[in-house]
């Protein structure tokens, strides 16, 4: 099997490749244009393995993505391409329109052209797909498929396209009603819509899956927890937006890299599934966490501080339309095909604090002139709160 993965220098699309190739699972075509969260060092060792290929496209090139299926002739694709820093969508949301939404048409068109060019003659009985390595068995193909019906187009998107979610409320199900609150969330909800319409209007054999807060090794450090992990390593201050009471629920990447792989060889067509962690925890708890996780290597705050590293703790001036509350419903994905996560949550963040500690030289190189500009775009301008530095 042979799967292009758009995005696949991102953060959850190398972590997904690294699942693929380490298992020798598919071979994989990597599209990605290599934009400021695109790295290459995310995706170690592969460059001498035969059966990957990198290819430095953009998602909005069609004569380029036209290309890239004629030459690797793919069994299936599995969309993660997209601009997704809620902070960069406030401050520019056009790029988010842009890649997210024009993107994804391109990627869909060229993919139902590909699809119905496919043989739809059978080339002999299904083989069984490769197991993952967890508890559950992955059930034979079916007696007879050809290469189009085998064709599967799976799009990766994020529970904030459900919107905020009151505290006392259940969990997102996969037919909670789409209420987008942000400029990135309203781009993906709006290729969420693009991709099912693709499916009820040319059957274009799509499943779509909607995650949760992704953490986890070789994430950039504009995100929640790495920046954390990074700022407090280095003695800096600890930006909780508001009074840090936002829930998400956390999904370790390696995690939300195996669930993909079970929706793709076992998901029904047509089908949703959201994957979550079954981990809600406020942003004030996680921040918290870190900091004791590394008050318990160390022993003190970094810069030479005798106190713990929650005296790094500043709290700012919220954001704009920041949702409350998120959380996921994953009871479909782990009755229908028998995926759970396998981190807890603490065991989960502990490691990825080890990995930012042993990686010093991946995070020097991805924190360039053009990050450290964006952090001041983002985070210098805000006031810090009357409940401000030290609370813990």
């Amino acid at each position: 099997m042979k799967i292009l993965v758009t995005g696949g220098a991102g953060f959850i699309g190398s972590a997904l490749i690294r699942f693929l190739r380490a298992r020798q699972l598919a071979e994989v075509v990597n599209v990605d244009a290599l934009t400021y969260a695109g790295n290459p060092e995310s995706l170690p060792g592969l460059d001498m393995d035969p059966g990957y290929w990198f290819e430095k496209v953009d998602i909005r090139d069609r004569a380029a993505l036209e290309r890239v299926f004629r030459d690797h002739r793919p069994d299936a694709v599995m969309h993660l391409a997209a601009e997704s820093h809620v902070d960069r969508s406030i401050l520019g949301p056009e790029v988010f329109v842009d890649t997210n939404v024009v993107g994804t048409q391109n990627l869909l068109a060229v993919a139902r052209e590909y699809g119905s060019s496919l043989d739809d003659r059978s080339d002999g009985p299904a083989a069984a797909p490769a197991a993952t390595g967890q508890a559950y068995p992955l059930p034979p193909g079916p007696a007879v498929a050809s290469p189009r019906e085998r064709f599967r187009f799976h799009h990766i998107s994020t529970d904030e396209v459900y919107g905020d979610l009151p505290l006392e409320a259940p969990a997102f199900t996969e037919s909670t009603p789409y209420a987008p609150s942000s400029p990135y969330a309203a781009s993906k909800a709006a290729s969420d819509h693009l991709v099912r319409a693709w499916h009820r209007t040319y059957g274009l054999p799509v499943v779509v899956t909607n995650c949760s807060n992704n953490y986890g090794p070789y994430q950039f450090p504009e995100k929640l927890i790495p920046l954390m992990i990074l700022n407090a390593m280095a003695g800096k201050p600890l930006p909780l937006y508001g009074d840090g009471g936002q829930i998400r629920d956390w999904l370790h990447v390696e995690d939300h890299a195996e669930a993909l792989w079970v929706v793709l060889q076992r998901g029904e067509v047509g089908r949703t599934y959201n994957i979550g962690g079954d981990a809600e925890r406020t942003n004030r708890q996680v921040v918290e966490a870190i900091c004791d996780m590394l008050d318990a290597r160390r022993g003190q705050a970094a810069g030479g501080g005798s106190g713990s590293h929650r005296d790094l703790i500043q709290y700012v001036a919220d954001r704009p339309g920041h949702d409350r509350r998120y959380a996921i419903d994953s009871r479909r994905i782990q009755s229908e095909l028998g995926w759970r996560p396998a981190h807890s949550f603490e065991a989960g963040l502990r490691e990825t604090i080890q990995w930012y500690i042993d990686h010093p030289q991946w995070v020097q190189r991805v924190q360039s002139g053009a990050y450290r500009e964006w952090i001041e775009a983002n985070y210098a301008g805000r006031e810090t709160t009357s409940a401000s530095i030290g609370r813990g």
